[in-house]
Parts: structure tokens; sequence; C-alpha cells
């Protein structure tokens, strides 16, 4: 198989509500894995927390970058990443309904 040139990453927090609990995740393929924690089958905790609202997310085109800032990311204070989020998406607005879902 060929490789290919470009590939979408991406890293991204969800919620349940806003200032609720985060989860960062990281992933080769968002629509899917967004598709997953809308059905509650994304992972134990996102399901036990209800967590289905994308409020943040970046995209990469190497996967070595995306896994190092998923780690940066998830080593932050919380504070630190409710600043993140509300730098560009200050009203918690659910992303993944302006992504097309």
């Amino acid at each position: 198989m060929p490789k290919r040139d470009y590939h979408n990453y991406w890293v991204y927090i969800i919620t349940n509500k806003p200032n609720g609990v985060l989860y960062t995740g990281f992933t080769g393929g968002i629509d899917d894995r967004m598709e997953k924690h809308t059905e509650g089958i994304g992972s134990y905790f996102t399901s036990k927390y209800k967590l289905k609202k994308l409020v943040y997310f970046e995209e990469f085109q190497y996967v070595e970058d995306a896994i190092k800032r998923e780690k940066q990311i998830k080593n932050w204070k919380r504070q630190w990443k409710i600043n993140l989020i509300e730098e560009t998406n200050p009203s918690w607005e659910d992303l993944w309904d302006r992504l097309g879902s």
C-alpha cells in the first residue's frame, strides 16, 4: 500500500456541559470517533459521564505531533484546558454541529 502524503489526525476535547467533565482524546478519524461518542460507545469514561459535546479540536498532519499534543493537554491543569477551550469557543458550542455532523 502506498504511503499517503497527507493524513488528518485530531486532538479533541469533549464534555457534557459548559465547565463540565472534560475528556481529551486523539484520533485518526474524527467522524467515526465522534459518532461513537455520541452513541455512547466511545469509551467507558465518556459513556459514564455522557460526554458527547465537542468543544475543542486541533488537526495535525503527523501522528507523532498529535500524540505529543494530546499528552501535553492531558497533563495540564483543568483551568488551563478551560482557558484553551474558551480562547476559540467562549460559549462552549458543540463544534461537531458546525463540522457538519
